[in-house]
């Protein structure tokens, strides 16, 4: 399904646009999975009705982690993400070795609903479930049909080290490839889809392997400074309830939906 014959004869182009995009890498791919496969897994998608857990940080966002059940469309997709074809055409980019979470954890099918957003954050850096494995990058494939701008959804990114600023479209197979970092701010604002239609996409997450930790692991850390006072402080704390709540009941994300 997806579309390795580009990605490897233009692998040089894409590491120095994925180097060099600013705020910080990125890397987007259009045309990123084969036409009229991507166009029968479309067909597919139901309407998910299992909400997200980013509480009052995400409007009316939904996702199904274990979609490769859906159809075959749907697991070719999987697996070829997570490839060691994939693997190493993303370690080429990003210079130096990852590999894309096997059971992709946290990851999946995502739908946002009618007004759906999510706010501004940064991800967790350390793998929950593999103690060493540190987020390097978000593979982000893009399912929206016939998209224009005004449906808004656009993937905005923010460096918090310079405030620097970049939105994204997203339309039907775009893959945008984004850096994880402790400064990679991103998330979309409030979307404006026709009736009946969705901000869709797969999420997939890829990793590098830490022989010692580099940085206190984290859970996602919410940014939210034109929120309401009550939001802010929730999310001054989020990441340290969220750590107890782990701890004392484990992962809920870890689970298949």
């Amino acid at each position: 399904m997806i579309n390795f014959q580009f990605l490897e004869e233009n692998k040089e182009k894409l590491r120095m646009d994925y180097l060099l995009a600013d705020p910080f890498p990125y890397l987007v791919i259009d045309n990123f999975c084969d036409a009229e496969k991507l166009e029968i897994l479309y067909k597919g998608i139901p309407e998910l009705n299992n909400k997200s857990r980013d509480y009052m940080f995400a409007n009316n966002k939904f996702e199904k982690s274990n979609y490769r059940e859906l159809g075959s469309e749907f697991d070719e997709l999987y697996k070829d993400l997570s490839s060691q074809r994939m693997n190493e055409f993303l370690s080429f980019i990003a210079h130096e070795n990852v590999f894309v979470d096997p059971v992709n954890h946290g990851g999946g099918l995502h739908q946002g609903k009618k007004n759906s957003f999510l706010d501004m954050h940064l991800d967790f850096n350390y793998h929950p479930l593999q103690k060493g494995w540190y987020r390097n990058m978000n593979l982000l494939l893009y399912l929206n049909k016939d998209w224009k701008p005004e449906y808004k959804g656009h993937l905005k990114l923010v460096d918090l080290r310079t405030g620097a600023e970049k939105e994204l479209e997203v339309p039907f197979n775009r893959m945008i490839i984004q850096q994880t970092r402790a400064y990679t701010l991103h998330g979309y604002e409030m979307t404006h889809f026709p009736t009946g239609r969705y901000r869709t996409s797969v999420a997939t997450y890829a990793y590098t392997v830490h022989n010692h930790l580099v940085e206190k692991p984290r859970t996602t850390d919410w940014v939210v400074n034109d929120a309401k006072p009550l939001k802010k402080a929730i999310a001054s704390v989020y990441g340290p309830a969220v750590k107890i709540k782990n701890k004392l009941f484990g992962s809920g994300t870890a689970k298949n939906q």
